[in-house]
């Protein structure tokens, strides 16, 4: 299979309910934009939602990350990325951006995804044909450099202070 490098999902506006009382994307609606083109690289793979149906396997997130840059207005239209970072025969580790069309970067989502056995639910191998497909994906994505901000973690940093003495 041949895959774009990142995967980039189609370009779409924002939905007006997405909205906040401050005019702009409300934050939860950035994981349902980042989901979105979660799907669309997954239906690349042959993991859309009959995969579910005929072989009762999914991918569910384990842990994301994301980083707000710029606000998203009522009337932007956006377009998100997806590069897989790295993978096992369980997991798969993706790092995407949000940009809107005219260029600039919005925002940054870093997740873990399990491969999950639906009549567990539990973790679980992907079948042979999807790990080829992910692999196949990985080899297109291994030339794109590390994202700066993937491995980010939360924290407030403190300076150290000295005592005199």
């Amino acid at each position: 299979m041949l895959f774009d490098a990142p995967v980039i999902a189609p370009a779409r506006g924002l939905d007006p309910s997405w909205l906040d009382h401050n005019g702009h994307l409300n934050m939860a609606y950035y994981n349902v934009l980042f989901d979105q083109a979660v799907d669309h690289a997954f239906g690349l793979i042959g993991c859309g939602p009959e995969y579910v149906t005929a072989r009762k396997m999914s991918f569910f997130t384990a842990e994301a990350h994301i980083c707000y840059l710029r606000e998203l207005k009522p009337d932007a239209v956006v377009a998100a990325s997806v590069q897989l970072v790295d993978f096992d025969s369980k997991r798969v580790h993706l790092f995407q951006e949000l940009r809107h069309v005219d260029g600039w970067l919005s925002a940054t989502s870093e997740t873990l995804i399990l491969h999950v056995d639906m009549t567990g639910p539990r973790a679980a191998p992907m079948p042979d044909d999807v790990l080829a497909n992910v692999t196949s994906m990985a080899a297109a994505h291994r030339h794109l450099a590390r994202p700066e901000r993937a491995g980010r973690s939360i924290g407030i940093v403190r300076k150290q202070t000295h005592r005199a003495g």
